[in-house]
């Protein structure tokens, strides 16, 4: 069988997770996916995957294997682009993945991208934990803060804070908060994203840096999830301004110690390294930026 169509198919099983669903994405029958895979298994002599009934997973050699194909089929990809119309034209199938309260950020930028680009096609995945790009097959992704994966290609879009808060009905219980130490002996919902820990971090109005350990009932990787416990005095939150701004407007969060702001993070696309970025991420990074541009008030509407 070719050889490169084996890769292809070798590749789009780990991607898609399954057999059938690579046959689909790749426009293929099931059988002929698998019997590229049995080919390149035979070729090799070694076992790159694993089936079972309900899932396929890669083994120790496989997972190698991959990665290198991936980077073979990109490079490939790229070269097509550098000598060709895909250079110029986002073509293909853009994979990006973004936290869920971010939706309202990236969906007005997909729309823009799929109706300047009709031979481009996007999967957006939302999600709130954070996923291997590359074991995942994913173009790019938009995070609230730096990965710790060095290897990837970081591009700021917006900078913005957190927000201390609580609910009018938290303070009527527990009392107001003067002083930061206090933070440490009050109920803390916290975000498990969140990038110094439990060490909740401040610039203060003179321009020193202060921090508070914090401590609390609520550890949550959705940003929604800690609004929603803030709004039900659960406790005290560092929420993000962009999804508190409409509730702290309202009288239904207090902000707390304004004398202290919280210390300004990055919103950022980050992609795996490619020495020729394709024009499906360029452009799509490149929209980015120019919304981040237009939207920074909302998304900082504290700065």
């Amino acid at each position: 069988m070719d050889r490169f169509a084996s890769l292809t198919a070798f590749a789009g099983v780990v991607e898609a997770g399954g057999f059938s669903a690579a046959a689909r994405r790749l426009n293929m029958s099931t059988t002929m996916v698998s019997n590229h895979v049995q080919a390149l298994e035979d070729r090799l002599g070694v076992r790159l995957l694993n089936r079972t009934t309900r899932k396929v997973s890669l083994t120790e050699i496989g997972r190698a294997y991959y990665e290198r194909a991936a980077q073979i089929l990109a490079e490939l990809e790229e070269a097509d682009d550098i000598a060709g119309a895909l250079h110029a034209t986002p073509r293909g199938t853009l994979r990006v993945h973004s936290a869920t309260h971010m939706v309202q950020f990236i969906a007005p930028v997909v729309s823009r991208l799929l109706a300047a680009h009709p031979e481009l096609k996007v999967d957006l995945m939302m999600g709130e934990t954070s996923v291997d790009l590359i074991d995942e097959g994913i173009d790019v992704a938009v995070r609230m803060t730096t990965p710790p994966d060095s290897s990837l290609i970081v591009r700021s879009l917006a900078t913005w804070r957190h927000v201390l808060c609580c609910s009018p009905a938290y303070v009527a219980d527990h009392g107001s908060v003067t002083q930061l130490a206090e933070l440490s002996d009050r109920n803390c919902v916290r975000h498990a994203n969140y990038p110094f820990g439990d060490e909740w971090r401040f610039v203060h109005r003179d321009g020193h840096a202060a921090a508070v350990s914090i401590a609390g009932n609520l550890l949550t990787n959705s940003g929604e999830a800690l609004r929603q416990s803030a709004l039900d005095g659960v406790g005290i939150a560092l929420a993000a301004g962009f999804l508190v701004s409409d509730d702290l407007e309202a009288g239904r969060l207090l902000r707390l110690l304004p004398d202290y702001r919280p210390v300004e993070l990055s919103m950022i696309a980050i992609y795996p390294h490619r020495h020729h970025v394709s024009a499906k991420v360029r452009v799509f990074v490149d929209m980015l930026v120019v919304h981040s541009a237009e939207q920074q008030k909302l998304i900082d509407p504290y700065a």
